[in-house]
């Protein structure tokens, strides 16, 4: 699939709003309703839009929430996925709390052979008041034995806060000394009715210039097939990759290649647009396959050069928080 210039070959499936984790930078800071089950897009619902998002051009995906394997069946569902011939990558992202070692491996037998997993801290105290759980530990646990199966690569995500974690950007990036991990840094980005203030936002320059000041330089390194939006670097001596995902500070819209498909069965070209367009309802009133595809082909037309989240007066900063969107 073509939006512009950009091949169109990422289709990031949220299969559920719902997650074990309250992570303030995620879910809204006022009281909100979970999606109604009935609204949430089945499990049949969902391999039939890939199957055909794979027949024009889809050959990756990645699994997102909320936390995915809060839903009832998800090992199912991922077994047929997998099995879906066009798919040459298929991945997860996760809190990793509900991991098990028997997990992990179920995972590997399929051939899911990538996790990414969100991790803002290394301390526990600051854990339990990031996400709303006192889970550190159940979650290292899971990353330290992902790797011991041979999980590769593990990424850690690690939403960068002023007043959060900045003090931990060292220690975060330092975890690539050790362990052949891609640890990338995440702009904030403002979007919903968040706990977290803009003021605490820090842009990658400044991440960059501090892990310099304690490392050295950082070695650009080369993108390769599976790369997402990150910018990679190498540290001298490391196992490991640091990476930065801009947003904010160097947007990569011209260059992104992902569809998005929402756990209410909305397409989704951009997660920094409000633009949705509901695909579900249509394959629920019988549509065909060819006027499906129609719809995924048309969602993409609406796939934008640029997001305004930069500028100082934004209008159109995303109203969905990121568990209904699936970031």
């Amino acid at each position: 699939m073509i939006a512009g210039n950009r091949s169109i070959n990422y289709l990031r499936i949220s299969v559920t709003d719902r997650c074990n984790f309250r992570c303030r930078y995620c879910v809204p800071a006022s009281p909100f309703s979970v999606i109604e089950h009935k609204k949430i897009a089945r499990y049949e619902e969902l391999l039939k839009i890939t199957r055909l998002a794979c027949e024009l051009g889809i050959t990756k995906v990645r699994i997102t929430g909320g936390e995915p394997f809060v839903r009832k069946g998800i090992f199912s569902f991922l077994e047929k996925l997998c099995n879906l011939d066009a798919l040459k990558d298929v991945s997860i992202t996760t809190n990793g709390s509900l991991l098990t070692r028997d997990k992990i491996k179920a995972l590997i037998q399929m051939g899911i052979k990538r996790l990414n997993f969100s991790l803002d801290t290394l301390d526990p105290v600051k854990f339990a008041s990031i996400t709303g759980r006192d889970r550190f530990h159940r979650v290292w646990d899971s990353i330290m034995t992902a790797h011991s199966l041979g999980i590769s690569p593990i990424k850690i995500n690690a939403v960068a806060l002023r007043g959060f974690n900045d003090d931990e950007i060292d220690s975060l990036a330092a975890l690539t000394m050790e362990y052949p991990f891609h640890l990338r840094f995440i702009e904030y980005m403002p979007m919903g009715d968040s706990a977290v203030e803009k003021n605490q936002q820090i842009l990658t320059q400044e991440i960059q210039d501090k892990i310099e000041s304690s490392f050295g330089p950082l070695i650009p390194m080369e993108r390769e097939y599976n790369d997402g939006p990150a910018k990679k670097f190498k540290l001298s001596n490391a196992k490991g990759v640091v990476g930065f995902i801009t947003p904010i500070s160097s947007h990569f819209c011209s260059e992104c290649n992902r569809l998005r498909l929402t756990s209410r069965g909305t397409l989704r070209p951009c997660l920094l647009h409000n633009y949705e367009k509901d695909i579900l309802i249509s394959l629920r009133n019988g549509a065909s396959d060819r006027e499906l595809k129609s719809i995924i082909e048309s969602t993409l037309t609406h796939k934008p050069l640029f997001h305004s989240l930069n500028e100082a007066n934004a209008k159109d900063i995303p109203i969905s928080h990121m568990t209904s969107i699936g970031g």
